[in-house]
């Protein structure tokens, strides 16, 4: 059995290698004997008129270029936080890509570019923060030419966007927001920025989805479009066909590091208030709870007595952190904050970072089989790991189980704690064996995994798991909720049980 635990726990550390970036990229422009893709075809997408033409000569020339000096650092220009975030998005969703070439690494002055626009006549300019995150100085080109020292305003990195100020010896000319709430699937749009530093470019496509959640923090509902966006387009307009900005231009999908017609932008019906609030304070505090959430699923559900399959689960609650302050424990079920309904972790996700630090609410919480008040007092943005966040990690959400649901049980002795790695502090028991016929298979239970509590009570040993699932059973469950452990991650898993 320990070869086997050794061999599991080593690939649930495996991930895919992913080539994704959000689309900024180190200012290098290229010599004459090197070739830039073309832009992949949008199919002749074409306005009712025939023609974007008047869009694009109002809208054009409020697109600047941002190009920003990085501060001394070891590392590739290129590699922006929001790089990692998209990476490991697209891990978790196992899609293969060939590896990332190797990229230069810059010790001093690396250089990075971007788009913006400008949204007043006094020279306030909108962007991604990943353009100019960690950049000693900021300069910006409009589109006559002018290069003009920016100050930046505000930033903020769980939503991405940044804002600068410029001063023009001139009113610029601005585009106007519009609203990203009315846009439908297949609507045309118009992308506008500078890919690759080569000069403003517009490219045309449609919506291709809305509400992309990436798990890049708890703003995430982006605007999908095949419209291509390159490196370099990062914080460049999505306007629509009236040229009103519905969104900005955020991220590629990418396996050769140009566009294939996956591009991802922020709605400006979220951006167009945050950017109000960085103009005003430079900064926006977002509030946190400090805890681990995934959904609540029909299986969880069942298992916990819900009538319905909403709220967020807590699979785990950090130290020290308001959540923990507050007594909310591992198993419980959030299902509002306030007044707000709680239907997915995404929900919860996003009223906590709209909370302020130091607020008072009460949550609604549904812990063995009625519904809590909990009241808590709401922390800052001081940690962003603290920050409570969604997490539906499908390789993470398998898990444990017992003999009658088609597993077998052994004791976490010192031999098999020391196979698997694990502190003295985790207690429970091993899966030792998992029928690929029953339940905890099609669960995803797994060889290794180590289940910690069933139905929220903690368990010590084989025995306590088989008791407690038999219990379940006996209470007319349907199916049994077990926390598990499996590498440095714990999650709840609902196993039904068989049919009789």
């Amino acid at each position: 059995m320990s070869d086997i635990l050794r061999k599991h726990r080593a690939a649930a550390l495996v991930g895919a290698a992913i080539v994704l970036g959000a689309a900024s990229l180190p200012f290098a422009i290229p010599s004459s004997s090197t070739a830039l893709a073309a832009p992949a075809e949008t199919g002749g997408i074409l306005a009712s008129s025939g023609s974007f033409a008047s869009v694009v000569d109002a809208d054009k020339p409020a697109v600047v270029t941002i190009t920003t000096t990085m501060k001394e650092t070891n590392a590739s220009a290129d590699n922006s936080p929001m790089d990692e975030q998209f990476r490991q998005f697209f891990e978790q969703q196992g899609i293969p890509l060939p590896h990332q070439a190797p990229q230069q690494h810059q010790s001093q002055h690396a250089m990075a570019l971007g788009s913006g626009f400008v949204i007043s006549p006094d020279g306030v300019i909108v962007t991604n923060n990943h353009v100019i995150d960690n950049a000693s100085d900021i300069k910006v080109t409009l589109d006559d030419g002018t290069e003009l020292p920016a100050k930046l305003l505000g930033a903020d990195a769980k939503s991405d966007l940044a804002v600068l100020k410029v001063q023009a010896p001139h009113q610029l000319p601005t585009i106007a927001w519009g609203d990203s709430d009315k846009l439908k699937l297949g609507d045309q749009i118009l992308a506008i920025g500078n890919p690759f530093g080569i000069g403003t470019t517009v490219t045309a496509g449609i919506v291709s989805a809305r509400g992309r959640d990436l798990h890049s923090g708890p703003y995430d509902d982006f605007i999908q479009i095949d419209a291509p966006i390159n490196h370099g387009n990062s914080g460049g307009p999505l306007v629509d066909r009236d040229g009103n900005v519905v969104g900005i231009n955020t991220a590629i999908y990418s396996p050769n590091g140009g566009s294939v017609g996956v591009g991802f932008a922020i709605p400006s019906a979220e951006a167009r208030a945050i950017v109000a609030k960085l103009q005003k304070d430079g900064s926006i505090d977002h509030g946190y709870l400090g805890v681990q959430i995934q959904p609540v699923t029909q299986d969880v559900a069942d298992a916990v007595g819900l009538a319905k399959a909403e709220g967020a689960l807590v699979a785990a609650v950090t130290d020290g952190t308001p959540a923990a302050q507050a007594g909310i424990k591992s198993g419980d079920v959030v299902t509002a904050v306030g007044s707000e309904n709680v239907k997915t972790p995404k929900d919860l996700s996003r009223l906590v970072a709209d909370l302020s630090p130091g607020a008072k609410e009460t949550l609604a919480v549904w812990r063995d089989g009625k519904t809590i008040d909990v009241k808590v007092t709401v922390g800052g943005n001081e940690d962003t790991q603290k920050q409570a966040a969604a997490e539906s990690n499908d390789d993470q959400g398998k898990a444990a189980g017992q003999p009658s649901i088609g597993i077998g049980l052994a004791d976490l002795t010192p031999d098999a704690r020391e196979q698997l790695n694990l502190p003295r502090d985790v207690v429970g028991a091993v899966v030792a064996s998992v029928n690929p016929d029953k339940p905890a298979a099609t669960a995803g239970i797994q060889p290794g995994d180590v289940i910690i509590s069933v139905n929220g009570k903690p368990v010590h040993n084989a025995r306590d798991v088989k008791t407690a699932v038999a219990d379940a059973g006996k209470a007319g469950r349907k199916s049994v909720l077990l926390l598990i452990e499996r590498g440095d991650a714990k999650t709840f898993v609902a196993v039904p049980f068989a049919a009789a």
